[in-house]
């Protein structure tokens, strides 16, 4: 079993930053695909970005590219997701997910969940 806890989350002027982190532990691996998934009020769990077990692959959802930038330290089982010029419509509450394999953009492959952080964009 792999729990995930993810942090960083808050309340940010738009055009702001913020850096989110997610811990991984119990059952690790450096094996695991990571990604980011977001849902909005009313509105479906969206991907936002992946990473590959070695780090040398990532994915971002079109909306991100460019401003967001997800990483990953294996030896201290962390993924982060660095997000630049936040926008209104980025307020949602942003899940980090697990996967033993590749990494994927549909949420249905992922295992393993955290509880969430909630990022709210002001304008």
């Amino acid at each position: 079993q792999v729990q995930l806890v993810e942090s960083g989350g808050g309340l940010v002027q738009a055009g702001g930053s913020l850096r989110l982190s997610c811990a991984a532990s119990g059952r690790t691996s450096s094996s695991y695909a990571m990604g980011w998934f977001r849902q909005a009020p009313g509105k479906e769990r969206e991907f936002v970005a992946a990473i590959n077990f070695s780090g040398g692959n990532t994915y971002y959802t079109d909306s991100v590219k460019g401003r967001f930038t997800i990483s990953r330290d294996s030896a201290k089982n962390m993924v982060y997701l660095q997000m630049n010029g936040l926008k209104p419509e980025d307020t949602a509450v942003y899940y980090c997910a697990g996967r033993y394999s590749y990494a994927s953009y549909r949420d249905s492959d992922y295992k393993y969940w955290g509880q969430g952080t909630q990022v709210s964009v002001s304008s």
